[in-house]
């Protein structure tokens, strides 16, 4: 039963790694951008939710309601006034994203200096759902788990049944040929990445809940969101939940085997994965 345990903790982690890798694969679905500040913004959420939480005395997940919106308009004017100019030159999107990261690491150490922050969302935070003597599940990664279904739901009903999910399509599909029909890239680039830094305010709310991060957390965020898209197959967003569900379940089983072999295990998987199917177990669709 031990074993069952470790499973299922696997699986409600995965949740949380999808709620990581979720913008990362959409981005790189509508425009083929490898966002390398990605777990740096997400680290930026959480320090946002901090400073809500400590001027607004408000529960850290209620912060959402406001944290959302800032983070959605950071990626649009971001997007918008700065990565549009590097999508069709080379490494530029890489070199400004890595950029980006640094600066953004740099900013959070002169604000918030290098100390360990945790969010403290109340008694979700401890209580658990008693299923056997040695299985239970705690409310917290039960609720971060099914967050991260809704909001694939929810994108994916975007997607397939709005006009702005079916522009995200057809230039996911065919860039140029969506330029000719009208559709403003520039523009659908910004909003592309606005909705996810929405996703990635969600992750930054739910990372602090689950565990403390400081200004360098951004890189090993950012390792587990790759992981988890590439396990899953890159540009697909179910895949997205499967990869971070392998992920998880890899790393509950090395950390009982051995407390210092849960991330290893999970990287183990992951290059194992690699090896036998290089575009992960459910790839999107590819470039035209």
């Amino acid at each position: 039963m031990v074993w069952v345990n470790q499973i299922v903790q696997g699986i409600l982690l995965g949740g949380l790694y999808a709620l990581f890798a979720t913008g990362l694969s959409l981005v790189f679905g509508v425009m083929r951008l490898v966002n390398l500040a990605h777990g740096d913004l997400i680290v930026l959420a959480s320090f946002l939710s901090v400073v809500l939480v400590d001027d607004l005395a408000w529960n850290p997940l209620t912060t959402l309601v406001l944290l959302i919106p800032m983070m959605a308009l950071i990626g649009f004017v971001l997007q918008y006034l700065l990565l549009n100019f590097t999508l069709d030159s080379g490494l530029a999107p890489l070199l400004a994203t890595f950029g980006l990261s640094v600066i953004i690491q740099n900013a959070l150490l002169e604000q918030f200096s290098a100390d360990k922050q945790r969010l403290h969302p109340g008694a979700i935070e401890v209580e658990s759902i008693r299923i056997t003597d040695q299985i239970s599940i705690g409310w917290l990664p039960l609720t971060t788990f099914l967050v991260a279904v809704l909001l694939l739901v929810g994108l994916q009903l975007l997607i397939r049944y709005t006009r702005l999910g079916r522009s995200l399509r057809a230039t996911s599909d065919d860039q140029r040929t969506a330029q000719l029909v009208g559709i403003d890239n520039r523009r659908l680039y910004a909003v592309a990445m606005a909705i996810a830094l929405g996703t990635a305010a969600i992750a930054g709310v739910f990372l602090g809940a689950y565990t403390s991060f400081e200004p360098s957390s951004g890189p090993s965020r950012l390792i587990f969101a790759f992981e988890a898209v590439i396990i899953g197959g890159l540009g697909s967003l179910w895949g997205t939940l499967a990869g971070g569900i392998v992920l998880g379940v890899a790393q509950a089983i090395g950390a009982e085997i051995s407390i210092g072999w849960g991330d290893l295990t999970g990287h183990l998987v992951f290059l194992a994965i690699l090896l036998v199917r290089p575009r992960g177990l459910f790839p999107g669709p590819q470039p035209t």
